[in-house]
């Protein structure tokens, strides 16, 4: 009995302590993406084009394709959610399979910012886990390092992906899920 409850204490203090994930966003067959939106650069005059949807896997498939005429060169998908104390958690969680481009995950504190924290990620064409260090993310306005302290772990209330490397190209990231840890 005594081995018991201190199993059940062991486990406690792990949730207590943000050491089990918690999951933002599952993707699966029967996932609503009613809180996902795209951004390409077309609100700047850009021709860029991406779209979201949920691929016979039950996966979230991000994809599109970029262009540089007028002045254009990037697409963005965002989750927005109800604001999420997350000050007991330390990484950000993100199991993708990519196409061996570079992409953006980009959070908000607030969805009202007008800046975003950023880390960049290169992908495989295989499944991957990828581990960010919350408070390695630094704030970035239209593609500019902000001079101001990188993320504070206090609260969440937006996460995306941006891809805009520079050059015309077709995407696709394939999305299973985004948890903290």
């Amino acid at each position: 009995i005594i081995f018991n409850f201190l199993i059940v204490q062991i486990l406690l203090l792990t949730q207590l302590n943000g050491l089990e994930p918690y999951m933002l966003f599952d993707f699966n067959k029967k996932s609503s993406l009613s809180n996902w939106y795209i951004v390409d650069d077309v609100v700047m005059g850009g021709r860029s084009s991406g779209y979201l949807k949920i691929d016979d896997d039950g996966h979230g498939r991000f994809g599109g394709n970029i262009s540089l005429r007028n002045n254009g060169g990037f697409s963005s998908v965002r989750y927005q959610f109800k604001k999420k104390k997350v000050i007991q958690y330390d990484k950000l969680l993100i199991r993708v399979k990519g196409d061996g481009k570079r992409y953006q995950i980009r959070i908000k504190e607030n969805i009202n910012d007008y800046f975003s924290y950023v880390a960049n990620i290169k992908t495989k064409n295989d499944w991957q886990t990828i581990e960010v260090d919350l408070k390695s993310m630094y704030p970035v306005f239209r593609g500019r390092m902000l001079n101001q302290p990188n993320f504070s772990g206090k609260y969440l209330q937006e996460i995306g992906f941006l891809i805009g490397n520079k050059r015309a190209e077709k995407f696709n990231l394939i999305i299973d899920k985004i948890e903290l840890k």
